[in-house]
C-alpha cells in the first residue's frame, strides 16, 4: 500500500460542542469546512476563534484595511458552513510565538466555550513532502493542544477565573486538520458544496494572492477525493487525532 493512503478511521460524532482554534481567517476553509458544515447539519454546536484577523496576508492592502475585509470573509465563510460564533483575539499575524502567552489567550476560550472537541490545523513541520507549514500554523496548534490541558488546571492562569469562568477539563480529544500524521477522517461528501463556498467567501484573500485561474473546487477536489479514497467514499477530511484523556 502506498504511504499516506492507509484507510482512515472515522472520527467519533458522539459530541455536542467543538471549539476551531487556528491562526489565520481562511485556515479552516482549506480542508475542514466541509466537515463543520456536516456537523453542524447533525445540530451540533461549532464556533471558531481565529488568532489573528490575517492582516498580514494581502500586499496591497494596509494591515487596518486588510483585517476589517478579512474579519468580514470570515464571518460569512463561517455561516455558509452554520457557525454563527467567530471569536477574534486579534494577536498579530505572522509572529505569533509558542509560549505561555499564547496557552494563555486559548485556554480562556477553551474555558468560555467549554467544547468536547478542540479542532486545529496542522502543526507539524511540513505537510507530508517538501512544502514547509508557516511559523503561525505551527505556533497555534502546539499552543492547542497545551492550552486544552492548561483549562482544566485551576491553578493554571488562575487570574481568568473571575465572573463566573471556571476551569474547564471536559476536552476529550484535539483533532488537527489536514496533518500528514493524520489517521480518521470524515465523510464530506454530502457537504463538499458547502466547503467550496466557504472557501470561495475568501475572494479578496484569494485574489491578493495574485493566484490568477485559481479554482476552489478543483483544489478541494484533489485532497477530498485522495481522502475519500482512504474512506470508500467520494469526498473526505483528513484529521490528527490527539487525546486528552490519561491512558487514551
Amino acid at each position: 500500500m502506498l504511504v499516506g493512503m492507509e484507510p482512515l478511521d472515522s472520527l467519533r460524532e458522539d459530541w455536542e460542542r467543538a471549539l476551531c482554534v487556528v491562526a489565520h481567517p481562511d485556515d479552516l476553509e482549506f480542508g475542514a469546512a466541509a466537515a463543520v458544515a456536516r456537523w453542524t447539519g447533525q445540530g451540533k454546536r461549532v464556533v471558531y476563534c481565529m488568532v489573528t484577523s490575517g492582516e498580514a496576508g494581502i500586499d496591497g492592502l494596509h494591515p487596518d484595511e486588510c483585517r476589517r475585509v478579512r474579519e468580514a470573509e470570515q464571518v460569512e465563510s463561517a455561516r455558509i458552513v452554520g457557525v454563527d460564533t467567530v471569536d477574534f483575539l486579534g494577536l498579530p499575524d505572522g509572529v505569533l510565538e509558542y509560549g505561555v502567552a499564547l496557552r494563555a489567550a486559548i485556554a480562556e476560550v477553551v474555558r468560555r466555550h467549554r467544547p468536547d472537541i478542540v479542532v486545529t490545523g496542522n502543526f507539524r513541520e511540513t505537510w507530508g513532502g517538501r512544502n514547509l507549514n508557516q511559523a503561525d500554523h505551527i505556533a497555534v496548534g502546539r499552543a492547542v493542544v497545551d492550552a486544552v490541558r492548561d483549562a482544566g488546571n485551576r491553578w493554571v492562569f488562575a487570574e481568568q477565573l473571575t465572573d463566573g469562568l471556571e476551569p474547564w477539563g471536559g476536552v476529550r480529544e484535539v483533532w488537527a486538520s489536514g496533518s500528514p500524521e493524520a489517521t480518521h477522517g470524515v465523510d464530506t461528501t454530502e457537504t463538499f458544496d458547502a466547503g467550496v463556498s466557504s472557501l470561495a467567501a475568501h475572494a479578496a484573500y484569494i485574489d491578493g494572492l495574485g493566484w490568477e485561474g485559481w479554482d476552489p473546487r478543483e483544489f478541494l477536489e484533489g485532497f477530498g477525493r485522495q481522502a475519500g479514497q482512504r474512506m470508500g467514499v467520494a469526498f473526505a477530511a483528513t484529521f490528527e487525532v490527539l487525546p486528552m484523556g490519561w491512558g487514551e
